[in-house]
């Protein structure tokens, strides 16, 4: 399996810092937006924008190269990107995220009330708020964009960051709710200096 830190944008975005280091050695001033940084994803159970990252689903658009980058709006459930553009955290670039497939995403198996480890990979350690875990309720249908009345919006699991810095490997331990066949796991990374947060979907199978 292709290694999770191999970013296809990387050698695109050298190409462009060498060119306008050439531009400005010959004396001219430019005006570029800024690409946007690339932050951290859910490794267990692994979420929709890692599978696109490692190409394990095809046609997810930019997302591809970017699978860290889902950021949107802090404040869910009461804020925060609208339901039906919750896994692309409200950004159309995204928006691949958002479409269930008819409800055949890759799932990872899971066991109701068994301990289960969730992880992330942060690419930019931020200052956190928190970590927070939310799961569809039983009859959800997965065939179905998600929405906060598919979810039980109390989390199951909450970490709290007290504004800490963390390293690139994250992990908390938490048990897993009573559920049956599919669901999806919504995790939700509230950074604490920024209005952000960053949105991870991650389908799951309680057989």
């Amino acid at each position: 399996m292709p290694s999770t830190s191999h970013v296809p944008r990387i050698p695109r975005l050298r190409k462009r810092t060498l060119a306008l280091t050439a531009v400005a050695s010959a004396g001219l001033t430019v005006a570029v937006a800024a690409p946007a940084l690339s932050h951290g994803y859910t490794t267990a159970p692994i979420s929709r924008s890692l599978l696109c990252g490692r190409g394990t689903v095809k046609n997810c658009g930019d997302i591809q190269w970017e699978p860290m980058s889902v950021e949107g709006p802090k404040g869910f459930p009461r804020s925060g990107p609208g339901d039906g553009r919750i896994c692309a955290a409200g950004d159309g670039r995204w928006a691949p995220l958002d479409d269930p497939r008819g409800g055949q995403w890759p799932a990872t198996k899971l066991t109701s009330g068994q301990s289960y480890t969730f992880s992330w990979n942060l690419t930019v350690p931020h200052a956190t708020a928190s970590f927070r875990y939310f799961l569809t309720k039983d009859g959800w249908n997965p065939a179905q964009p998600l929405t906060r009345a598919s979810l039980d919006l109390t989390p199951f699991l909450q970490v709290n960051g007290r504004g800490r810095q963390l390293a690139q490997a994250v992990s908390h331990v938490g048990s897993l709710p009573a559920r049956h066949g599919r669901h999806l796991v919504l995790a939700v990374w509230d950074i604490a200096d920024t209005g952000n947060a960053f949105y991870q979907c991650s389908d799951v199978d309680f057989g």
